[in-house]
């Protein structure tokens, strides 16, 4: 008995020890880069994720040996300090982050498209009573944040160039992102909110009864949508790849469910030169309405 229980011990050792035995090939190991692509507080992190992870998984899958990291932040002040430290690689900053961003150093390379699309708008509730911009006059207006371009600036800008001292006449409360602008005048904590297109659209999905107690009730004109910037560092080659497979989205199926998810029908090519349309408009804006900081 001892000695067949031996054998069958044995043989269950070396069973297991050939299990474990490494193999081996001739395929040499393939390293990755990985490059963190940060993308500013559009809407909350989780929704972000939802919109922007498929895209970076497109990349990954068509730029070899590289790896693509979405980067949310919690709000515009995260995001900015991110943004001015050179922490991501690439990112998608709005209009006046990225001229900040070419400040620092950053490259643009491309944008988003539909301009018309980036305008700023003002919600009031359906049962506010409030029609004229002077009927804001000492009421409480929500904003994502200060350096949101679309979404805070132009509407200010509108506001100050249609009857109210922004500074001096209204209640700035700047709320931390899209989503809780909107949701600050629907809870009535405030009497207006500003967003801009895309946000509001998505939510209105999402919740169908803010689009029944809300409405636009203004819109400021366009300016120029979103900017692609990048860090010198990263190779040229890797550039010109993922700037012809985003202007390139709009072309395929899949990429035109990417796009959809972020209410846009393209990418576009774009260079520092395209932005100085931004600089103009900030001059007027801290003449005509408030400093920057």
């Amino acid at each position: 008995m001892f000695s067949i229980g031996l054998l069958l011990l044995t043989a269950c050792e070396n069973k297991t020890v050939n299990e474990y035995q490494p193999s081996f090939s001739d395929a040499p190991s393939v390293s990755v880069t990985e490059y963190l692509f940060g993308i500013h507080p559009l809407h909350n992190p989780q929704r972000l994720f939802e919109v922007f992870g498929p895209l970076m998984e497109y990349l990954t899958e068509q730029v070899p040996g590289v790896r693509f990291k979405l980067e949310a932040s919690r709000n515009y002040a995260s995001y900015d300090e991110k943004l001015y430290a050179k922490k991501f690689h690439f990112s998608l900053p709005n209009p006046f982050q990225t001229v900040n961003a070419v400040d620092k150093g950053y490259q643009v390379f491309g944008k988003m498209g539909d301009d018309h699309n980036f305008r700023g708008i003002i919600l009031v509730r359906k049962d506010s009573g409030i029609k004229r911009v002077s009927d804001l006059k000492g009421k409480a207006v929500s904003y994502p944040a200060p350096t949101a371009l679309a979404a805070t600036m132009m509407p200010q800008y509108y506001l100050q160039t249609h009857g109210v001292d922004v500074m001096q006449e209204l209640d700035n409360r700047y709320v931390g992102s899209q989503e809780s602008s909107v949701m600050n005048v629907y809870l009535k904590q405030t009497a207006a909110a500003s967003t801009w297109p895309p946000p509001w659209k998505a939510l209105a999905k999402e919740r169908p009864e803010l689009e029944k107690e809300l409405k636009v009730i203004w819109e400021t004109e366009p300016l120029i949508n979103n900017g692609l910037v990048v860090l010198p560092a990263v190779p040229e080659v890797i550039v010109h790849q993922v700037h012809d497979l985003l202007v390139n989205l709009h072309t395929h199926e899949r990429g035109q469910k990417i796009l959809e998810s972020m209410e846009l029908s393209r990418f576009e090519s774009a260079s520092n030169a395209t932005y100085q349309v931004v600089r103009d408009f900030m001059k007027t804006f801290v003449h005509e309405v408030r400093p920057l900081h």
